[in-house]
């Protein structure tokens, strides 16, 4: 799934560092994904909630933040429309919140983000959804030159699935074998083996790359 507004989110968490790890866990997370419905989603997040015209409402650590994303499943492209405190999110209509040339300032940036603006919900097959796939490669390359996203923490990484899921120590345990296993990993006194990382991937769906890097 190509992400679209990696900005927002990084200009967010510089604000509000304590959700940092959990918006990158979230956007690696995303950026794995084929989704190709809502059900999908909502099967892996079942926090979230599903609005109309294709918009998702991702909960980010615990219910203190609230991200708004728009899909075009069939060109697997996700753009962030919102995000922000519980209080903010109050104040807005989910439900309306939230367009060729190589981006090479802020100014094609801005100009690109305002044609998508206008085709976004483009169909598979029509003029303006190949102008759609072609402005989704272009906004992707500038962001990931411009507002490039590390990868979360490991330990952190799980923490935020547990979380989405509701997972408690109990159940991570049922994953990586022993409850005090768990206790230990939750903690970082004990390294992820090949194993545990190949089952926190298949039953958790954490991306690999996340969960080998050392901690």
């Amino acid at each position: 799934m190509r992400v679209i507004a990696k900005k927002v989110l990084r200009e967010f968490w510089i604000k509000h560092s304590d959700c940092e790890q959990q918006l990158k866990s979230w956007y690696r997370e995303a950026e794995k994904s084929e989704w190709k419905n809502s059900n999908e989603i909502k099967k892996e997040y079942p926090t979230a909630s599903i609005l109309g015209d294709n918009r998702v409402v991702f909960n980010i650590k615990g219910n203190n933040y609230r991200l708004i994303v728009k899909i075009n499943f069939h060109y697997q492209m996700m753009w962030i429309r919102f995000i922000g405190t519980h209080k903010e999110y109050d104040r807005i209509d989910a439900n309306k919140t939230m367009n060729l040339k190589p981006i090479k300032t802020k100014k094609d940036y801005q100009q690109a983000l305002d044609r998508l603006e206008l085709i976004f919900d483009a169909k598979k097959g029509t003029k303006e959804g190949d102008e759609l796939e072609i402005l989704g490669i272009l906004i992707d390359k500038y962001e990931n030159e411009h507002f490039p996203i590390d990868l979360p923490d490991p330990i952190e990484a799980i923490k935020f699935r547990m979380e989405q899921l509701g997972y408690t120590q109990t159940d991570l345990a049922k994953v990586v074998g022993l409850k005090s296993r768990a206790s230990e990993i939750l903690s970082k006194k004990r390294k992820l083996s090949l194993d545990m990382i190949r089952q926190l991937h298949e039953k958790l769906n954490i991306p690999t790359d996340v969960l080998i890097q050392a901690y």
